[in-house]
């Protein structure tokens, strides 16, 4: 078994129905997952449903039995009929819908800033802008420094459950104003670690036996080919990465793979080009 990480695993459920039928990129989970992965943890899965209230449910269900130490989803916070995450969640964990006080009073706020700009003519909480207050019982709201619904936390069986909105600009700055602090205790000093060779000269298939054989002397370092066009060029970028407690010792397993499938890639003809580090 190749172990990429010694920290804890995250995973992300991405939710709409857009995701689905290729209306737009799940650029969220893209930049979630090399978030995350930056700060020493591992996302061990990305599941993607759609704006279904039984799949959403479903899908967290799942999650929870697995056990992460964090399930983050994107999508499904807002004030329309389509947004079903916090039910979602809620159905998922057994738990009821309520009025967050604390969630309210940040999204008046929001609404008294658009008064004030002249965005809006006057401030009126309605049914639908209170719904994005209304949350699983015993969360906690997050502040969106961009938008109007609030991220939402809430734990259940020792699994940290974190609703982020879809937007992206929204889910980037809840992320790393509320969620990064979290994930760094966890984390600890864990240290990301990561390099890549570029590789010419060698088919990918007889590449492959190389990497399983360098990644079987070097448990804790994970490599991954990457063909630039297809297999008849022979032009291969392979991606090396780990993650431990100390960067010295990081750099160490990485710089140690590369110089044995150096020899090796050398020894059958193949050229390579300098670490990027």
């Amino acid at each position: 078994m190749i172990i990429l990480s010694e920290g804890a695993n995250i995973e992300l459920i991405s939710i709409g129905n857009e995701l689905l039928i290729g209306k737009i990129l799940n650029t969220n989970a893209h930049w979630l997952a090399k978030r995350v992965t930056s700060l020493g943890l591992s996302v061990r899965r990305i599941t993607v449903v759609g704006d279904d209230l039984d799949e959403i449910s479903s899908a967290i269900r799942e999650a929870i039995q697995r056990r992460p130490a964090f399930i983050i989803t994107t999508g499904g916070l807002g004030p329309t009929f389509d947004d079903k995450t916090l039910e979602g969640v809620a159905r998922a964990i057994g738990r009821g819908l309520k009025e967050n006080k604390e969630a309210l009073e940040m999204i008046k706020k929001k609404y008294e800033q658009y008064v004030a700009e002249g965005r809006m003519k006057k401030l009126e909480l309605t049914p639908y802008r209170v719904k994005m207050a209304t949350l699983p019982e015993g969360s906690k709201p997050l502040p969106n420094p961009v938008g109007t619904a609030p991220g939402v936390l809430v734990e259940y069986e020792g699994v940290t459950l974190i609703m982020l909105p879809g937007v992206p600009e929204e889910m980037m700055a809840i992320f790393d104003e509320s969620v990064v602090p979290l994930l760094r205790k966890v984390a600890g000093d864990i240290t990301f670690y990561e390099a890549s060779l570029d590789i010419r000269g060698i088919p990918e298939s007889d590449l492959a036996p190389l990497i399983e054989q360098v990644m079987h002397e070097n448990p804790y370092v994970y490599i991954k080919s990457h063909p630039k066009i297809s297999e008849k060029t022979h032009h291969i970028e392979l991606h090396f990465s780990t993650a431990c407690r100390s960067q010295s010792e990081a750099r160490q397993r990485i710089e140690s793979a590369i110089i044995k499938i150096t020899a090796l890639i050398s020894e059958r003809g193949g050229r390579i080009q300098p670490a990027r580090i």
